[in-house]
């Protein structure tokens, strides 16, 4: 399974999200720390889940990077998230 389907995988799991997009930026990044020539180094999520109603920004992120802990202690170096309740998207 590649990473991109581990990262996708958990946060459905964990957020039955209305929306979820992980994309993988790694080519974005080479030459820069953290690159890795065969890539998944570096992902950058949206997703719209009520479970981030009344939860601010920084719990969001917490939240998510507690469900992802195995895969940033591994190979993902960088992770970019856009975490949004519903009824927020697009604002």
């Amino acid at each position: 399974m590649s990473t991109k389907d581990a990262i996708t995988n958990k946060l459905r799991e964990a957020f039955a999200p209305e929306s979820l997009d992980v994309t993988d930026e790694s080519h974005l990044h080479e030459g820069h720390a953290g690159h890795r020539p065969d890539g998944e180094t570096h992902f950058r999520v949206y997703i719209v889940s009520p479970a981030f109603e009344g939860k601010s920004r920084i719990e969001r992120h917490r939240m998510i990077n507690a469900t992802l802990a195995g895969e940033l202690a591994g190979s993902v170096h960088a992770l970019a998230i856009s975490a949004q309740a519903p009824g927020e998207a697009g604002s």
